[in-house]
């Protein structure tokens, strides 16, 4: 049988066959997921750690004890440095493969929220849950980012997915889906800590109390679970304890429960910050994220009234979790996002049937604001002093977001569900396409150092010494050196207390000492920091490179 012609007759279709879905979805976000992934340098600090550390296991040929430039660190567990690594032996070591592993996880994301969507709802819900996930800006670029969040929202999605699979039906629970959620449970202990187990745990804790299935905990295989979960997830934390006596108490207490509890990180923001950062993230699809929530109560009765509860508590349980934390960052919430998305998706659905109802307010208010939004886009560039995007970029951007909006406002007047869907889908995927080729040479310019990096990888020679003001991991990355840093060891504090790291790790004065002295020295430094080197140097600093915020310069 031929694929279908027509996008909008396939898309609301009742039945079709599921490997032609999955190889729709899979052409169609594997293009988006991974088109140009190598084309932006690795931004600090986060893309250029998580290349380093794997980089250096292969180097050493240790795939246990994670080391940054070369000091111990101990603040994530192994999972996406195993799979860089694997990327890196097989691919070789670019931005491409740094991120490959990221991109391959937000698209098994996407294809297993549409499989999880269709087992709960239906095809077309499970087609429109990954349609929204998918063609949602926010997280196809976070996806394409090499940072935890990302293996960890898949396998988290699996393992949560998972367990509401196997109990379901309470009738028929099915063993297999059990035995996955526990294998992917630890794989996101793995991937980010106890949060992997901690979360999902509480999602089924309260899943239970609310519908009084206590018989579930006898179904769930708990003894021969809990033996799988810790196959899987036991083994590097005995390794890197055996080997790193450390590690407990830095990993187990510090990255979690003082993190959690306290603003050590000094990551801390207020309790309502993800509340924006959920909405822009989501856009357009976050309009309606209330009806969703609504609709799951007022059809709490209703056939598949169970499931909605689930991915509700999901999403509230986790959205709650990180809110609460005194340490924040925008992509801590991804794995929200699957659960939001098949809400939304029977949403739709049900306006597809005809009760277009829920949807007219939300339509109304994202056609409304998407409108202004791109009449500042369009604006912004020409009465900003200093602005961030030219006015290319903001006639792009501007125009996107306005035709978006007006594609709205239409859909609601004429009440077709399929032009408002195909609309936000159509002009999320063109934001995604444009928007980071206007944005992201902003941080390449002021968090990139794969320019100094490989100049100093071409000029350096064995005997020379690569430094730099504060620590900067794509400098090493690029360079593929250890770095001597001065000025404070930054997040690799901890690494520097432990050995004997004296020479690794130094002040102003024993840092102009190396300078002055007769071993060639590249060294990255601060913009404010050049005048002070050039007055107490025998030798005036040699510019190699600079940007807003450093010079890369060399006493040869």
């Amino acid at each position: 049988m031929p694929f279908p012609l027509d996008p909008l007759d396939y898309l609301t279709r009742s039945h079709e066959s599921r490997r032609r879905d999955l190889l729709l979805l899979t052409v169609l976000f594997g293009l988006l997921f991974l088109q140009l992934l190598g084309h932006f340098p690795l931004i600090d600090p986060d893309e250029a750690r998580y290349a380093e550390i794997p980089r250096e296991m292969l180097e050493r040929g240790d795939l246990v004890t994670p080391l940054l430039n070369y000091v111990k660190y101990f603040e994530k567990p192994v999972l996406l440095y195993w799979l860089n690594a694997i990327s890196f032996y097989l691919f070789g070591i670019s931005e491409f493969s740094a991120r490959l592993v990221c991109a391959l996880s937000g698209l098994g994301t996407v294809l297993f929220s549409y499989h999880l969507g269709r087992e709960l709802f239906g095809r077309r819900t499970g087609l429109l849950a990954a349609l929204i996930l998918g063609g949602c800006t926010g997280f196809l670029i976070q996806a394409r980012i090499n940072i935890t969040d990302i293996p960890l929202t898949f396998t988290m999605t699996v393992a949560l997915g998972s367990y509401i699979l196997a109990a379901r039906d309470a009738q028929q629970p099915r063993a297999g889906y059990y035995y996955l959620f526990y294998v992917f449970a630890a794989l996101a202990v793995l991937a980010k800590g106890l949060i992997g187990i901690v979360l999902p745990g509480a999602v089924i804790f309260w899943h239970i109390v609310l519908t009084r299935r206590w018989r579930i905990l006898k179904e769930m295989r708990l003894i021969p679970g809990g033996l799988l979960f810790l196959a899987v997830a036991a083994p590097w934390f005995v390794l890197v304890c055996q080997r790193n006596p450390e590690f407990f108490q830095f990993f187990f207490i510090h990255e979690h429960f003082e993190r959690f509890l306290t603003k050590v990180h000094r990551r801390y923001q207020p309790f309502w910050y993800f509340i924006p950062i959920l909405f822009g993230f989501m856009i357009p699809w976050s309009f309606f994220i209330p009806s969703a929530l609504r609709n799951f109560w007022r059809n709490r009765a209703a056939t598949g009234g169970e499931a909605r509860l689930y991915l509700a508590l999901w999403a509230i349980i986790i959205f709650a979790f990180f809110s609460k934390s005194n340490s924040k960052l925008p992509a801590y919430i991804l794995p929200v996002y699957p659960a939001l998305a098949i809400l939304i998706g029977t949403l739709f659905d049900r306006a597809f049937n005809g009760d277009f109802r829920p949807m007219r307010r939300p339509a109304l208010a994202f056609g409304w604001l998407l409108t202004l939004m791109g009449c500042a886009a369009l604006l912004y560039p020409l009465v900003a002093h200093r602005p961030l995007v030219g006015p290319v970029g903001g006639l792009v951007i501007g125009s996107i977001l306005i035709l978006q909006g007006a594609v709205g406002l239409a859909a609601v007047k004429r009440e077709d569900a399929r032009q408002l869907f195909c609309g936000l889908l159509a002009g999320s995927i063109l934001l995604f396409l444009t928007a980071p080729h206007i944005v992201f040479p902003l941080f390449v310019e002021r968090k990139s150092y794969r320019e100094p990096g490989e100049i100093v990888k071409k000029l350096a020679g064995p005997d020379a010494v690569l430094a730099s003001q504060g620590l900067r991991q794509g400098l090493g990355y690029y360079a593929e050196r250890r770095c001597v840093i001065f000025d404070g060891p930054g997040e690799i504090e901890f690494g520097s207390k432990i050995g004997d790291q004296s020479a690794w790790f130094l002040n102003r004065d024993r840092f102009r000492a190396l300078w002055n002295g007769p071993k060639p020295v590249y060294a990255m430094i601060l913009r404010g920091y050049l005048a002070e080197l050039s007055a107490s140097s025998a030798v005036r600093p040699r510019i190699l490179w600079q940007s807003s915020k450093h010079y890369l310069v060399t006493n040869r």
